[in-house]
């Protein structure tokens, strides 16, 4: 469709500046990116192996779901170093938070299990939607909602829950953008339920962004409602459904309080004494008037 025929034209070789004049929306694009937690804590010699082989099991997890289109279509596909990100047509975020995501552990468990000894790679990923240029540029792909996917990819809860949790038992913790989760989850399009995804304040060190964002782990370990990971509001919203932890401590994994013994009209010890105690009671019980001990 062309443009209107008021539309101002600007001077070719001039960028357009935002408010300029009015312009179409770059299509919506559904964006993953995923990063590999401890990438420069592995060896030099091993960031080329695992660079590798990131899209190898991306694509190996998108055929196991079913989704052998959403990878052979992908979008800018880019590779990160120690992750990698591409966009795809949106309609299909349903499928690729649920199976998708259960699919990309149970190849990543698979993977590690037969690579003991050897690269171990568990992997965040973070899910967003947004209008992003997708005209076959080779600059195509960037934009705000690009960025916000990486700085959630990068964002303390979704990095604190994984370093938290077993590595034997959960190799992906993925982040949304609450555009992505209104628009996939709450809608009831995607085949999870709100309950399986957590709110979080996704913050970035050093950065000026603070989203509200939404954590999802297929197969969860540890401690998920943690307040230094969560903060207390969220913490304290689980607990208020039931989802603190037993007895023995609260949800941020502390010990419980101290506990305060109380003896009326006598004593209380709790190491040795030396010397003598006095006890002058005033209190009369039954008629009776408690005397000096």
């Amino acid at each position: 469709m062309s443009e209107p025929s008021h539309a101002l034209r600007p001077v070719p070789g001039t960028p357009a500046l935002p408010h300029a004049t009015s312009r179409r929306l770059p299509p919506y694009c559904g964006i993953v990116a995923v990063d590999a937690k401890d990438f420069t804590g592995h060896r030099a010699i091993e960031h080329g192996i695992i660079s590798r082989t990131i899209p190898q099991l991306l694509q190996f997890s998108f055929e196991r779901a079913g989704l052998t289109e959403v990878w052979s279509d992908r979008k800018f596909p880019n590779s990160t170093g120690d992750g990698y990100v591409f966009g795809f047509d949106p309609s299909a975020m349903p499928f690729v938070i649920h199976p998708w995501l259960h699919a990309l552990q149970d190849v990543l468990t698979e993977f590690n299990v037969h690579s003991t000894g050897t690269v171990r790679i568990r992997l965040r990923v973070s899910l967003h939607i947004g209008p992003l240029p997708d005209s076959g540029d080779e600059f195509d792909g960037n934009g705000t909602p690009r960025n916000d996917t990486h700085r959630l990819l990068d964002s303390r809860p979704v990095k604190a829950v994984l370093a938290s949790s077993s590595e034997n038992t959960t190799q992906v913790v993925a982040i949304l953008s609450d555009r992505c989760y209104q628009d996939a989850v709450v809608s009831g399009y995607a085949g999870r339920h709100e309950d399986y995804f957590i709110e979080v304040p996704a913050t970035v060190a050093g950065k000026r962004f603070a989203q509200q964002a939404w954590l999802y782990v297929p197969v969860p370990s540890g401690n998920l409602y943690d307040r230094h990971i969560l903060g207390d509001r969220v913490v304290e919203e689980g607990n208020a459904q039931g989802d603190a932890e037993g007895p023995g401590q609260d949800a941020s994994g502390s010990p419980p309080p101290s506990v305060v013994n109380r003896a009326d009209h006598g004593f209380v010890n709790a190491g040795p004494v030396h010397g003598g105690q006095t006890l002058n009671n005033n209190a009369v019980q039954g008629g009776n008037h408690e005397g000096r001990r």
